[in-house]
């Protein structure tokens, strides 16, 4: 049953979530807490860990959490859900492609789903950053802690770097880096 359980809720995932693996983070958060598969802090463990790894957001984190859930069956009935959908699409729009790049319907769908695409961003980024700098919720005292602020120094040198168009890949390893330093001194 959980593996049914995991192939349709990411296939619902998949299905309803466009924009990339972001714009579906609220999404995933919400269903996977729901059903009691990962915790909310697993999650942004996992989120953290999957911007280093290669693949789409997508599949990782439904292979991940399936893993969680069910083993090595799970992790491949929620990978199977999420691709799924996104598949099918391709071909339909690869069959249909000249009538769907000239036809106003379609250009009046796509300029309708970017903000929401960047709406369901900001709410992912807001809700993983609470989970990232008030772990345990806002208070005043978690301010104060050399957790919180080195974590709001390397968000606010990411932050930077990221304007100033650093490849991400270097981010990601300066990031990296930071992190496993500030382990060691705290």
């Amino acid at each position: 049953m959980i593996y049914f359980e995991l192939f349709w809720t990411f296939l619902k995932i998949g299905a309803f979530t466009f924009g990339g693996g972001y714009a579906m983070l609220p999404l995933v958060q919400e269903q996977v807490l729901s059903h009691g598969w990962i915790s909310l802090e697993e999650l942004v463990n996992f989120i953290a860990v999957s911007e280093s790894t290669p693949g789409s957001f997508a599949v990782n984190i439904s292979t991940y959490v399936g893993a969680e859930a069910a083993g090595f069956l799970g992790s491949l009935c929620a990978t199977f859900g999420v691709v799924l959908p996104s598949f099918i699409i391709i071909l339909l729009v690869a069959g249909c492609f000249e009538k769907f790049r000239s036809s106003q319907v379609i250009q009046g769908l796509m300029s309708g789903l970017k903000p929401a695409v960047i709406g369901l961003i900001g709410s992912a980024v807001i809700t993983t950053g609470s989970a990232v700098f008030f772990p345990s919720g806002f208070d005043l005292a978690t301010i104060a802690t050399p957790s919180f602020l080195l974590s709001a120094v390397i968000f606010v040198i990411m932050l930077f770097l990221g304007i100033k168009k650093v490849h991400p890949i270097l981010i990601i390893l300066f990031s990296a880096i930071l992190g496993i330093l500030a382990g060691y001194l705290f």
